[in-house]
């Protein structure tokens, strides 16, 4: 696929909307939508043989959801992707890594971005208090052992792609 044009649909401090005019391979022409938005970090805080999760409530699906820590820097703020897994690990949970081993990377919606998710391994946790942005005020977190998380992800307690994602490469390391 080749990109003929592109126009700005909608932007605003998060993410923008972009529509391109592409020619697909057998010469055909089509739109295609694109949310352009900076990379995250996902954290997975692991403790004792159990995992430090937060809980806050997701807009988009109308429900609670049970993830490990992401996030991405704020607008106008920039860093390695280490820096800003350390500063997602202490903003959402309070905790400060003594290691923080990176896992690997993915792309949770590549139909629709080209976002990416840096995955780390957070472990010799000090605690602290959480530092959460407005956003996150309803946020709570607690720690379940490992073998409750897999249960929350065979149950479908866990829905949150990257944090399943994550999981798993977690698993094949």
């Amino acid at each position: 696929m080749r990109q003929l044009s592109s126009r700005l649909v909608y932007v605003n401090q998060w993410l923008s909307l972009r529509e391109d005019q592409v020619s697909r391979a057998d010469g055909s022409r089509g739109i295609y939508s694109v949310v352009d938005t900076s990379d995250f970090a996902l954290v997975m805080p692991l403790e004792k043989d159990g995992f430090h999760l937060v809980e806050q409530y997701r807009y988009p699906v109308g429900a609670r959801s049970w993830e490990f820590p992401s996030g991405a820097f704020p607008a106008g703020v920039t860093g390695t992707v280490e820096e800003l897994a350390a500063a997602e690990l202490r903003e959402e949970t309070g905790f400060t890594a003594g290691r923080l081993e990176p896992i690997g990377y993915l792309n949770p919606s590549n139909g629709i971005s080209g976002v990416g998710c840096h995955v780390f391994l957070a472990t010799d946790l000090t605690p602290g208090p959480p530092q959460r942005e407005i956003t996150e005020q309803d946020m709570r977190q607690e720690w379940f052992p490992r073998a409750e998380v897999e249960r929350m992800l065979r149950d479908g307690v866990i829905t949150d792609g990257p944090s399943i994602a994550a999981y798993l490469l977690l698993g094949l390391r």
